[in-house]
């Protein structure tokens, strides 16, 4: 007899309006993203607008701000209140913070971001107004797991974005964004299918 599949804790770490969080969690509650539970929300930012978002989803909702700390003490914060939350996977969402080597070590393997470019091409900040610049004629978005690299982890998934013409930054960032929403949950619910069946084989 088969073990009954688990039922994995996601937390989401967002630092705005947390459109990708929204996203994931009309996911999740469906069961889109099979056998995933948004358990927290968690913002450095008590302003982020996302924050009321989860709220009104049922979810729950912490602000651990940095308040000048160095950012080894800040991440060990949020890794506390993760472990203490037994999360198995960690989204970053509009997450405008690079984590420390101990956060990542804490859950290699387990933390995973979404950014507006076909990494390697365009790491970092202003991924859109660089892809302009070079002239190129698509670009995208791109799920990956999170290392001490910037973007450099690990790619999951991507989906392209045709740059058109008379494209702004603006323009270009709308139409990625509505790709970044479906790419997202769907990298997420393939990285839970490969952790269940690694569970499975074990069982």
């Amino acid at each position: 007899m088969s073990a009954p599949a688990k039922t994995f804790r996601l937390a989401i770490l967002i630092s705005g309006r947390g459109s990708n969080m929204a996203a994931l969690i009309d996911a999740a509650q469906p069961g889109k993203i099979p056998d995933a539970e948004v358990a927290v929300v968690i913002s450095d930012q008590s302003s982020a607008s996302g924050l009321q978002r989860a709220k009104d989803c049922g979810i729950e909702t912490l602000v651990v701000e940095r308040r000048g700390r160095p950012r080894e003490e800040h991440d060990r914060e949020i890794v506390a209140v993760l472990r203490e939350r037994q999360i198995d996977l960690i989204c970053l969402a509009g997450y405008m913070r690079i984590l420390s080597r101990e956060f990542i070590e804490a859950f290699r393997g387990r933390i995973l971001n979404i950014h507006p470019s076909l990494l390697p091409s365009f790491p970092g900040l202003e991924a859109q107004k660089q892809a302009l610049a070079q002239h190129v004629k698509v670009a995208g978005c791109t799920v990956h797991f999170v290392d001490e690299t910037l973007d450099g982890g690990p790619i999951i998934a991507q989906r392209e974005v045709p740059v058109r013409d008379d494209d702004t930054v603006e323009t270009l960032s709308a139409r990625i964004l509505e790709q970044e929403h479906e790419l997202y949950p769907e990298a997420v619910a393939t990285v839970l299918a490969r952790a269940q069946a690694t569970q499975a084989a074990k069982s």
